[in-house]
């Protein structure tokens, strides 16, 4: 890539915030989200441009991306919020979410309706257990399980973060079995909602990841929900005919980007050089992102200017703190 393409596309991307807000206790940066701990009530989640895969955060930023996981995890908060309890409070701004402060499980609860992504490489290695759940022998890549299975990981910090079973979780002392039953249930009454849902908009809700929270006892989904970045998509028109055939699906997801990566030699993995995506490439992923956002939602992306982004953001942030607080 050439210098000038790459700087052209940091400069029109929202890369990071370095924001101070009244009431302000810490600012922890994540893969994606800039999060501010407003006096232990709220959280403010700024969603960047940033993009990660196998658990590390690509060099390139990509436009538009955060006002499209914003905006969707806005859209399916607001529709889920009578189904399981969510965090949400506020979206001020494209690009920033308000949410009660929580103390987050260190679990992620991953759902996998399909054989695809990880669970794919796993099956495709040999192995037929997943994080403590049997796959059935004689599957291809994308073929549907008997009923979606729920495989956790625990949330890393820094770096990959790791399959674990049911019993391994209580082994380590992350979730309570009472608390666990409970993200079970949410994790599978919201995969049913988003599934229903994307098959309305002609797609396949292939796998997705939630993550939950504590707040005075009351256990609260968190973060973002059935977005591009947490979840995949099939194209459900097309699934039947292209897995006869045995090729690749359609699908709506970052998938792609690390399908790309493993063919540029990068998995995560320690040695390893992250390469640099080209300007069309960019555009590609933006766009993918763009046609998910209209696809999933039915409506019409707008895209946000990104003169003066980092003023737009804050001041929308503060008059919102303001009003809160």
């Amino acid at each position: 890539m050439h210098i000038a393409a790459l700087n052209i596309a940091i400069m029109d991307a929202l890369v990071s915030t370095n924001f101070s807000f009244e009431g302000q206790k810490s600012l922890y940066r994540g893969k994606v989200r800039d999060v501010y701990n407003i006096n232990d009530k709220y959280l403010v989640m700024v969603a960047s441009d940033r993009i990660s895969a196998f658990d590390v955060v690509l060099p390139n930023a990509i436009p538009y991306k955060g006002q499209v996981l914003n905006q969707i995890a806005e859209h399916f908060l607001t529709l889920t919020k009578d189904l399981v309890p969510n965090w949400h409070v506020a979206s001020p701004d494209p690009n920033v979410t308000i949410g009660h402060y929580c103390e987050p499980f260190k679990v992620e609860m991953v759902i996998r309706g399909y054989l695809a992504g990880h669970a794919w490489r796993e099956y495709n290695s040999g192995k037929r257990m997943i994080c403590g759940v049997a796959m059935p022998d004689g599957l291809k890549e994308n073929d549907a399980f008997p009923e979606p299975i729920i495989t956790p990981t625990i949330k890393a910090s820094e770096g990959h973060d790791e399959d674990v079973s049911r019993e391994g979780i209580f082994e380590l002392g992350l979730v309570s079995e009472a608390d666990y039953l409970i993200l079970e249930d949410y994790t599978k009454k919201l995969f049913s909602f988003g599934s229903a849902y994307a098959k309305k908009q002609g797609l396949i809700l292939v796998d997705t990841k939630y993550e939950f929270g504590k707040k005075n006892g009351t256990i609260l989904l968190m973060d973002e929900i059935h977005t591009p970045d947490s979840s995949r998509y099939f194209y459900a028109d097309t699934y039947d005919t292209i897995q006869s055939q045995n090729q690749q699906q359609r699908q709506l997801s970052k998938e792609f980007v690390r399908q790309w990566l493993i063919e540029n030699n990068f998995q995560g993995l320690e040695g390893q050089v992250v390469p640099f995506f080209d300007q069309e490439f960019i555009s590609l992923i933006t766009n993918r992102y763009i046609e998910l956002y209209e696809k999933i939602t039915g409506k019409s992306f707008q895209k946000q200017d990104y003169k003066e982004v980092l003023q737009r953001v804050e001041q929308n942030t503060i008059q919102a703190i303001n009003h809160l607080i």
